[in-house]
């Protein structure tokens, strides 16, 4: 434990900053979803096609919105825990 503390002081959330983070979680779960379920419908469009060049495209796009939108979501969630600073 004693070397926890050396890495920094602990940060106490306040109940106003638990709830801004909640509610950031919820917004972009939902902005998550909403691009995953019209990427997979493009999936299952271009798979129906048989354009496997297409399908491989859009798996890549998938996957780096996914990393996109997690970066962005965290980087606000930190923005909230340092106070807004």
């Amino acid at each position: 434990m004693e070397r926890l503390n050396k890495s920094g002081p602990v940060v106490k959330t306040t109940t106003a900053q638990k709830k801004e983070l909640a509610e950031l979680d919820s917004r972009y779960a939902a902005k998550m979803a909403e691009r995953e379920l019209f990427l997979k419908g493009e999936l299952a469009t271009v798979a129906g096609k048989g354009d496997y060049e297409a399908y491989a495209h859009i798996e890549k796009q998938l996957v780096s919105e996914r990393k996109t939108i997690s970066a962005e979501l965290e980087e606000k969630k930190e923005k909230v825990r340092q106070g807004g600073k």
